[in-house]
């Protein structure tokens, strides 16, 4: 008999969960939620899971895809207003024609990128901007190019908003907006500060004085762009209003709806058409879908027997070694599952009590900088640095995560422990 329980009902969920990340990070054209919907609906009608538990994982996930689909929208105005193209602006213009001041520039734009807008924007719409910047004052694309991955995942443990881990967990704590920012502050500033030294240190040889600037890549005609004020102060009511909406009584799906929405009166009347294609591109319906199948496919693991024995590998309290155990507990899940399903598995079982579920949100996100599997984020930034300069090669990739994980995580994980103990 297939249930949740049985040898079977495991075997056939962990099947479905191997097929769903292998797609997703194998298939470079192809939507992971081609195999992951039918893989979904597959698990409820063989009795490995309920109809009932499937509509109650669904109303869990809802309110996150709901914020995601409107968080993408805005991403998308903010770079069809110019946001990146200005910020590529500064980057150059404040950097000099230094390398090194160029990389800590990088890693400003990056952590407040993510933290703001999300891993998924830093990746696609910052990391182009950070080489051709790189390019145009001739310095080497490799080390800041790099710097946008890590800190996609190093920086994404700010706010709520910055990643999707991060909405799950926000969502299951019954944490405030404020609350989170606040225990999760420090960490994100230890993480940011350990990865530069690492940078700094490791990519020393890719930081000499800059060479002549690529011209191939930067007319010196290049226009300069205007500031888009309107953008930057709808981007900033619309954190005001995360940052209200717990005593208001509203979700944050609701606020970023609306925010996505008043975002797009302007270009939806000098565009109507143009626009709402556009919008609904960015929205990735197929994304929305995977993210949705992939929580019913991770049921039945969690569930079972595997979700058992990992359970019990969760220590109890909330103790400097117990928040380094679910840390380095969630790191390795990242890097053998992927971070989202990772962060699908683990997070029930560390929700009640919200250090050890900030914790594994440490470990979810800083752990992918491990290996180009921890997370979609790093195939993603992969195809984009292949697209416009080189990736860096599988090994030497390897080796800069084996060298700031374990201090980054060590470090963000002591750091969110001094918190809890001022709270």
């Amino acid at each position: 008999m297939l249930d949740v329980h049985s040898p079977l009902g495991t075997a056939v969920a962990v099947l479905a969960l191997v097929a769903v990340i292998g797609i997703a990070v194998s298939a470079q054209r192809l939507s992971p939620a081609i195999i992951a919907v039918p893989a979904a609906v597959l698990l409820p009608l063989l009795g490995v899971v309920s109809w009932s538990q499937v509509r109650d994982e669904l109303e869990f996930i809802a309110p996150t895809i709901g914020f995601l689909a409107a968080m993408l929208v805005v991403a998308e105005v903010c770079a069809r207003t110019g946001v990146f193209a200005w910020v590529g602006q500064l980057l150059a213009d404040w950097s000099r024609g230094s390398p090194r001041q160029l990389l800590r520039l990088v890693f400003v734009a990056a952590a407040l990128t993510t933290a703001v807008l999300s891993i998924d924007t830093t990746i696609v719409l910052l990391t182009p901007v950070a080489v051709a910047t790189a390019r145009r004052i001739g310095a080497r694309a490799t080390p800041v190019g790099t710097a946008t991955a890590h800190l996609a995942n190093s920086a994404s443990t700010l706010l709520p908003v910055s990643n999707l881990t991060n909405l799950l967990a926000f969502s299951a704590t019954g944490l405030g907006f404020l609350s989170f920012a606040g225990l999760m502050a420090a960490p994100w500033v230890v993480a940011i500060v350990v990865e530069y030294v690492i940078f700094r240190v490791f990519f020393a040889g890719d930081l000499p004085t800059a060479r002549a600037p690529d011209t191939a890549h930067t007319p010196a005609d290049t226009p300069r762009r205007p500031a888009p004020v309107g953008t930057l102060i709808l981007l900033g009511l619309l954190l005001c209003g995360f940052v209200i909406a717990e005593p208001l009584g509203l979700s944050l799906a609701a606020i970023a709806g609306v925010g996505a929405a008043v975002m797009l009166i302007v270009p939806m009347r000098k565009a109507p058409a143009v626009t709402a294609v556009r919008a609904l591109r960015a929205v990735n319906l197929g994304f929305l879908a995977f993210v949705a199948a992939l929580g019913i496919i991770v049921l039945p693991i969690r569930l079972g027997p595997i979700g058992g024995a990992i359970t019990h590998l969760i220590p109890d309290g909330n103790s400097l070694w117990a928040l380094l155990a679910v840390a380095t507990l969630a790191a390795v899940a990242a890097n053998v599952l992927n971070n989202l399903p990772a962060t699908l598995l683990l997070l029930p079982m560390v929700a009640h009590d919200p250090g050890l579920a900030l914790a594994m949100l440490l470990g979810v996100n800083i752990g992918p900088n491990l290996a180009y599997f921890g997370s979609l984020a790093n195939l993603l930034w992969r195809d984009v640095m292949r697209r416009h300069t080189i990736a860096p090669p599988t090994r030497r990739y390897v080796l800069l995560g084996t060298l700031t994980v374990p201090p980054t995580l060590i470090a963000a994980v002591v750091a969110l422990w001094v918190g809890l103990q001022v709270v």
